[in-house]
């Protein structure tokens, strides 16, 4: 079969939920993923950061393959054998008390949106129903229904009402809006944040803004939820994004890169008093800390210390942003980012855009994806060699060169 019998077949029995490159994979490996004809690509986008770690890491393969011959679901009515390890080493990891593993970030968010009510409820002492979540305007948080309440992504958001109650939105970047906020209602539990809002299309914030988010959060007793799932585990150019400000969220979440792509894994991570709230039966999942998923995100953990993937991300995303800013191309509005998670605004040139100059990367062996129609997002896995980057750059450059 070729290219296009694939993309017919998902045309025909899958639904239309995605709007794929015309590109077929089939293998990968590191930075590299082949499609059904053989050729190679360099990854630039990483399954969203979950691949961080690059493509079928064999340290983590081995790891999931190894448990999967042994045992693989018991759910959480039993004990088992490797999720007390997994709750040891992540906590540890990252300096909580306590972690509920789940399976996918938009759990993990559900998950710290339910713990943030309950100590609402049961320590700071706000009425029954009354609490209130602060969010910000851009924010990608995932697709279940209460998320996409409160997201100001029409495409994300038309369609699927009534929304549910409960959330109240402000700009983004913007520390003066939250203390107004803050100061004005009495019953806000949490301000939830992605500290650099990824989907928008990397929108990185003031330096000291999470600094001030921080101490206006702990100044009216209100939780700071970071959202960590796609700027976490290093990618940025420290493990967390938080850590570029050196501020400590109330509740972390964490998911893709924690599994290193090759099985789902997430985890909120939080102190007794806060996670203790959630009482048995209250809250759980039936495949969230099996023992694939808590040996594979150990494996998975272990690589980035490792292999240093936070200080080659630091490193190799200033080389990425000065030889993008290089390029002498009209459509190149901007590029920002940090770490090796960047994107650039382009304008439309010609009728060409966005999505144009994507296709055209992919016909030179790059492959990256438009968001909100005129910015490309650049995010490598960080296993990928400095040799590797400017080779792949040269052929951005070149794509470029084609549009001129």
């Amino acid at each position: 079969m070729k290219t296009q019998k694939f993309i017919e077949r998902e045309e025909r029995y899958g639904a239309h939920n995605y709007h794929p490159l015309p590109v077929v994979l089939d293998k990968g490996e590191g930075p590299y993923v082949w499609d059904v004809e053989g050729k190679r690509y360099y990854d630039f986008l990483s399954a969203y950061s979950a691949v961080n770690q690059g493509h079928c890491h064999p340290k983590i393969v081995k790891a999931m393959t190894k448990q999967a011959k042994k045992l693989t679901l018991t759910s959480r009515a039993f004990y088992n054998s490797v999720l007390g390890e997994f709750e040891e080493y992540v906590t540890r990891y990252f300096g909580y008390d306590k972690v509920l593993p789940m399976n996918t970030g938009a759990e993990g968010v559900e998950t710290a949106l339910k713990l943030a009510r309950k100590w609402a409820y049961n320590v700071k002492g706000t009425a029954e129903d009354e609490a209130v979540i602060v969010t910000c305007e851009g924010n990608f948080h995932g697709r279940t229904i209460t998320v996409v309440s409160f997201s100001t992504d029409p495409d994300a958001r038309k369609g699927y009402g009534p929304y549910t109650p409960g959330f109240v939105t402000i700009p983004y970047n913007d520390p003066d809006a939250l203390e107004k906020t803050l100061e004005d209602n009495k019953n806000i539990a949490a301000f939830l944040v992605e500290p650099i809002q990824g989907e928008a299309g990397v929108n990185v914030p003031d330096d000291g803004y999470l600094k001030k988010v921080r101490d206006l959060c702990s100044k009216h007793n209100v939780l700071f939820i970071a959202d960590e799932v796609q700027t976490g585990i290093a990618r940025t150019g420290k493990l967390l994004a938080c850590h570029h400000e050196e501020v400590r969220p109330d509740i972390l979440i964490l998911g893709k890169a924690l599994s290193g792509g090759v099985y789902p894994v997430s985890a909120v991570l939080a102190d007794n008093e806060i996670m203790l709230t959630i009482k048995p039966g209250e809250h759980g999942s039936t495949f969230g800390g099996n023992p694939i998923a808590a040996r594979v995100a150990i494996a998975a953990l272990e690589v980035v210390k490792e292999e240093k993937l936070a200080e080659r991300a630091e490193k190799l995303g200033k080389i990425f942003r000065k030889e993008f800013s290089s390029i002498p191309s009209e459509m190149i509005v901007k590029v920002r980012g940090k770490g090796l998670l960047n994107a650039v605004v382009i304008r439309p040139k010609g009728g060409k855009t966005a999505w144009d100059v994507c296709v055209a990367m992919k016909e030179n062996g790059v492959l990256a994806k438009p968001t909100h129609g005129h910015i490309i997002r650049f995010a490598p896995p960080l296993v990928i060699k400095e040799k590797e980057l400017r080779d792949a750059m040269e052929r951005i450059k070149g794509t470029f060169k084609q549009f001129e």
